[in-house]
């Protein structure tokens, strides 16, 4: 029986997926240890990173392989705006600039532009994450912070959806039906495994950050 695109996906990146949830920031974050604006850092992050990503997503909006990923009901700048001014007030904009390592990973999404494999690759990355255990990210901030939809943890809503289960098990069939060969195959596998180790070094350097100012 043939493994299909998502599962051969999933099962290659399945441990660089578990790396980046491992990483120190989250368990602190998760845990209850971090300030209110340490967890706007990472908030900060997902902005420079999102706006980028988004960015991309309405550069291939048309393109006809590429423009089966965007789904304009996930772009979330809006919605991390909502939250960088419920965390740092309405001039969170002069409190944020992105890390070195943002910088790298926000370079690597601009360059998939010219590259439809690894723009599906970077978005799956970020987006099923947020769809599945993003919602339990969520979930406990809502607990810690005591945020409410409206800001703080905006990101993680995607009312627009509809079911969420529904939508991940769409995107995962628009993934199966990629017509790809053995060469693409690995090099989108490739993509993904890159867009793990850039994602955790965002949260490695944040990590860092937390400690250092402890």
């Amino acid at each position: 029986m043939t493994t299909s695109f998502s599962e051969s996906l999933r099962k290659a990146t399945w441990a660089d997926h578990e790396s980046a949830e491992s990483e120190g920031y989250l368990t602190e974050l998760m845990a209850g240890r971090l300030s209110e604006h340490e967890y706007g850092e990472m908030v900060a992050q997902h902005y420079f990173a999102y706006t980028a990503l988004d960015g991309v997503s309405r550069e291939l909006a048309e393109h006809p392989v590429a423009g089966r990923f965007v789904f304009p009901e996930l772009y979330r700048e809006p919605a991390l705006e909502r939250d960088l001014a419920t965390v740092y007030g309405p001039g969170w904009r002069d409190r944020i600039t992105p890390s070195a390592s943002t910088e790298a990973l926000v370079a690597r999404i601009r360059e998939t532009a010219g590259w439809p494999g690894g723009y599906i690759a970077h978005h799956y990355t970020r987006y099923l994450g947020d769809l599945s255990g993003g919602q339990f990210i969520r979930m406990e901030l809502q607990k810690i912070y005591g945020y409410t939809k409206g800001g703080g943890v905006d990101f993680y809503f995607f009312d627009e959806l509809g079911s969420l289960p529904r939508f991940k098990t769409e995107y995962r069939s628009r993934l199966d039906a990629l017509e790809l060969d053995d060469s693409e195959r690995r090099r989108v596998i490739s993509e993904v495994k890159l867009a793990y180790r850039l994602n955790t070094a965002v949260l490695a350097e944040l990590f860092q950050t937390v400690r250092a100012a402890a």
